[in-house]
């Protein structure tokens, strides 16, 4: 198994270089395959919007830009939900301008079946056919699981034809905290309802990402990268080749079970200032990719 301290030393400061890689040296996913990892890759690498909370839209594809990024998981303070026809318009054509693709949208917190119409209402119109959401109710002024309201969501799964994945929150008084929890939910659904799989809230939970993402690899149809600084609660997201997560084991275990959705940084570290953080972490995922076989 690569060790974090010997893969650092054996490719130092070029995983940094390869994060600030030019636009122009990688212009598709195509490209990226070939210099990069395995060519026969299926996945793909992705920045989850939130990343970007901080930062208007132009400021956020800028930084796609300067680490040579295409995929964006679109969060609502960049596309309101309430968006017409020809904001969404404009936004694709802003994307595009960077070379930038909106994958999915969300995560998208869902406490009532209005909200579940709206947001299926929205993807449509935003033209993805993934939504990453948090299905919930309200017990005490907290959010938790409502399986209630998950048989509604089966329901708009059924008539949109759309794959929803639920975010997995870690051990934070939010709902579905790890993916064994929201596979205990969803088991008896419809197949297109599935997990994104955020790794490192996954290893907050004491649970391991490498084994469930073997586990459920099914039923993950977005995964979230991050890494921590312990597998505890206290846990705090940090660049990826800081932590404690085994991320070339995960990379492994992404090509075993032929994993073909997005792997999106989701980078909250440093989030008034981010992009050295987004740029090493970004190096360090396609040297795994470069160096694990």
């Amino acid at each position: 198994m690569t060790s974090r301290r010997s893969f650092l030393k054996t490719t130092g400061m070029g995983l940094l270089a390869a994060g600030m890689a030019t636009a122009s040296t990688r212009t598709s996913y195509a490209q990226q395959s070939a210099e990069s990892g395995n060519p026969k890759d299926t996945f793909r690498l992705g920045i989850a919007g939130y990343s970007f909370n901080k930062f208007k839209l132009d400021q956020a594809l800028e930084m796609m830009k300067k680490v040579d990024v295409h995929y964006l998981c679109i969060k609502d303070f960049h596309l309101p939900m309430k968006s017409t026809d020809e904001e969404i318009a404009a936004f694709h054509e802003k994307c595009k301008s960077f070379g930038v693709t909106g994958y999915a949208v969300g995560p998208i917190y869902m406490g009532t079946e209005q909200a579940v119409d709206e947001a299926f209402a929205y993807a449509k119109r935003v033209g993805v056919k993934l939504i990453v959401g948090v299905p919930h109710k309200e017990v005490d002024k907290k959010k938790v699981e409502s399986p209630e309201l998950l048989k509604y969501v089966e329901g708009k799964v059924k008539e949109y034809d759309f794959k929803y994945a639920i975010h997995n929150h870690g051990p934070d008084n939010l709902p579905y905290s790890n993916a064994e929890c929201i596979m205990n939910y969803i088991k008896d659904l419809d197949p297109r309802i599935g997990m994104c799989l955020d790794i490192g809230h996954n290893m907050r939970t004491g649970a391991d990402p490498v084994a469930d993402m073997e586990k459920y690899a099914g039923r993950v149809y977005d995964i979230h990268i991050k890494n921590i600084t312990s597998p505890d609660k206290q846990g705090k997201g940090i660049e990826l080749p800081r932590g404690i997560l085994d991320l070339p084991a995960f990379v492994r275990m992404l090509r075993k079970v032929k994993y073909n959705g997005a792997c999106s940084l989701e980078y909250e570290k440093d989030m008034q200032d981010p992009l050295v953080g987004i740029a090493e972490s970004i190096g360090y995922f396609r040297g795994i990719m470069d160096s694990t076989r």
